[in-house]
Formats: C-alpha cells, sequence, structure tokens
C-alpha cells in the first residue's frame, strides 16, 4: 500500500435515548436497523484493523458490525464537561440566551465548564491517528471525531470542519497518503 492509511470512519448508532441531550459515554445504542447494518458490514474490508472510542454506543456499533474493535481514548467524543447528560435548552436556561448564543458564536475553540472545546479534540485525534497503521483501518466513533479528522485532513478551522453532517451509521472515507490526504466520500449513506 506504499505507506498508505484507507479511513473508513463509521458514526455509531443512534443512541437509544431521549433527544437533545448532550449523551454520556455509558449511554447505549439503538441496533435495531438491522437493513442498515447488514449493507454498511458488507462494504467494510475484510481483515482491517478496528478502533473504537471507549463509549458505550460505538463498542456496541462496533460488535454488531461483527468487528474486534481496540479501544482508543484519542477517538472520543468532545467532552461537554458539566453540559453532559443535560438539553440545550436547559442550559440555554441556566446561562441565559445572551450568554448561551456566545459561546456558538465560537463553538470550535470554546470549551463547556469542564470540558474540552473542539479544537482540543482535533489535537486528540491527530495524535491518535499517528498511531494507526497502514493499510484498512476502520474507526467506528462519533460524529465529533469525524469531524475532526475532516479538519486535519482538509487543513480546516474548527468552525469550519463543524459544518459537516455526520449522520449515525454513514460512512465517511478518508485516504492518509504518503504526503497528503484523500477524502473518498463523506457521511455516506
Amino acid at each position: 500500500m506504499d505507506g498508505e492509511t484507507h479511513l473508513w470512519l463509521i458514526r455509531h448508532a443512534p443512541v437509544d435515548g431521549p433527544r437533545g441531550v448532550i449523551h454520556a459515554p455509558d449511554a447505549p445504542a439503538d441496533l435495531g436497523d438491522a437493513a442498515t447494518f447488514a449493507a454498511l458490514q458488507a462494504r467494510l474490508p475484510a481483515s482491517a484493523f478496528a478502533v473504537c472510542s471507549p463509549a458505550r454506543r460505538t463498542r456496541e456499533t462496533a460488535a454488531r458490525l461483527g468487528l474486534a474493535a481496540a479501544e482508543d481514548d484519542a477517538f472520543r467524543e468532545q467532552d461537554f464537561g458539566d453540559w453532559t447528560g443535560r438539553r440545550h435548552c436547559e442550559i440555554e436556561r441556566e446561562l441565559g440566551a445572551a450568554a448561551y448564543r456566545a459561546f456558538w458564536q465560537s463553538p470550535g475553540t470554546n470549551g463547556p465548564p469542564g470540558g474540552e472545546s473542539f479544537a482540543d479534540q482535533i489535537a486528540r485525534a491527530r495524535a491518535g491517528l499517528a498511531r494507526l497503521p497502514e493499510g484498512n483501518v476502520v474507526l467506528v466513533v462519533h460524529s465529533g471525531t469525524i469531524r475532526a479528522v475532516l479538519a486535519i485532513a482538509l487543513d480546516l478551522a474548527p468552525e469550519l470542519a463543524l459544518r459537516f453532517v455526520i449522520d449515525p451509521l454513514s460512512l465517511t472515507r478518508i485516504d492518509r497518503l504518503e504526503n497528503a490526504w484523500r477524502v473518498v466520500a463523506v457521511n455516506d449513506r
């Protein structure tokens, strides 16, 4: 493969829980969409090195895809600190509309109280990517993690990478070449 790494980034299955919540790492996945899982599994390369974040939903998604994925903390979702487990509307009421909007005017570099910024997540993902082997690598991760890898591959500012839509159980394909990156597909269903 001449030093190339072919990344197969899969966003985990939807969270089996209420919508509008910043879910904690122990939130379970809804694994009920058998047709989507089968179609996605058929597209993955055989004998690929597999990695997932330590979150329950990524571990469950990887297992449902038949992957024996190693957990790597570098690929976990952004840490939302004190906001974890809460609804956005609750946070807005607590902070006030102006303060809440001020946070989201620079969401790439602002960090929630007790958490990390998206820029911090990008740095963490960069360190994780550096450890990945050549060949085919399947990563079962989070939308933020996939956006972070896109920011690295495309040399994007954090705020620009946050514009990507990454749906549950979608596939994003990125190749790390010897001296460059190639984006093959984003949010493919």
